[in-house]
């Protein structure tokens, strides 16, 4: 009797160990994760889940570095819709749209591919690459959209700034409102397409810095008063 218990206690432990202890790199259509819960990529370099900066009390979706302390984000989802308490899900909807959802059920941040016409089918995948790229792909491996499209405050090798002149993305770099706050603040890094493209930093839509075309030789920096 005593040996049957052991061997129940020991699975049980077995069965909670695992289960803590594995790490999901990929959701597939339907699945899931609770705030509490998170996507790590699989080398363990970065982490996604739901997190309150400084003294705020909202919950966002983001991306840090897994082991590095503090806390260091590095891309936000949800920034300008919070949820309120700890009741946020990352779910890889029906559609093949990655969506959070609040307590209610109410969706308050999509990638939004379902509506613009991206063809979907039951292969979609979500997937957190080791790079920190979040991407939808389908079950040939193309990509149908990538959190690297849609920077926060940071920039990880491999995202690119500037205009898709196809799709009309401006893809920039825009930084928190306050520590307390990841919603978009008043500077932005961007690409000027205007003439020879030129990388710039603005304060709302005045630029500050224009940092100048390459010249084969370096970058032209030139201050705005």
């Amino acid at each position: 009797m005593i040996d049957s218990i052991t061997v129940i206690f020991c699975l049980f432990f077995l069965c909670s160990y695992l289960r803590t202890s594995t790490s999901l790199d990929s959701l597939s259509l339907n699945q899931f994760i609770k705030d509490g819960e998170t996507l790590v990529s699989a080398n363990g370099t970065f982490e996604m889940g739901f997190f309150s900066p400084g003294n705020s009390k909202g919950r966002y979706l983001g991306m840090w570095y897994k082991k590095l302390t503090p806390l260091t984000v590095l891309w936000v989802a949800n920034r300008e819709t919070p949820v309120h308490n700890n009741s946020g899900v990352l779910k890889l909807n029906e559609n093949g749209d990655l969506v959070v959802l609040n307590g209610e059920n109410t969706m308050v941040w999509s990638s939004n591919i379902s509506s613009n016409r991206v063809v979907v089918n039951n292969s979609i995948t979500a997937k957190f690459l080791e790079t920190g790229n979040l991407v939808l792909k389908t079950g040939k491996g193309d990509i149908v959209w990538q959190s690297f499209d849609y920077p926060t405050d940071t920039l990880l090798p491999g995202m690119k700034l500037g205009w898709n002149f196809i799709t009309g993305l401006n893809k920039k770099q825009t930084s928190w409102k306050s520590i307390d706050d990841p919603a978009k603040g008043e500077y932005s890094s961007a690409i000027d397409p205007r003439g020879y493209p030129q990388a710039v930093i603005l304060k709302g839509s005045v630029i500050r810095l224009r940092i100048g075309s390459w010249n084969g030789r370096g970058m032209d920096i030139q201050h705005s008063h």
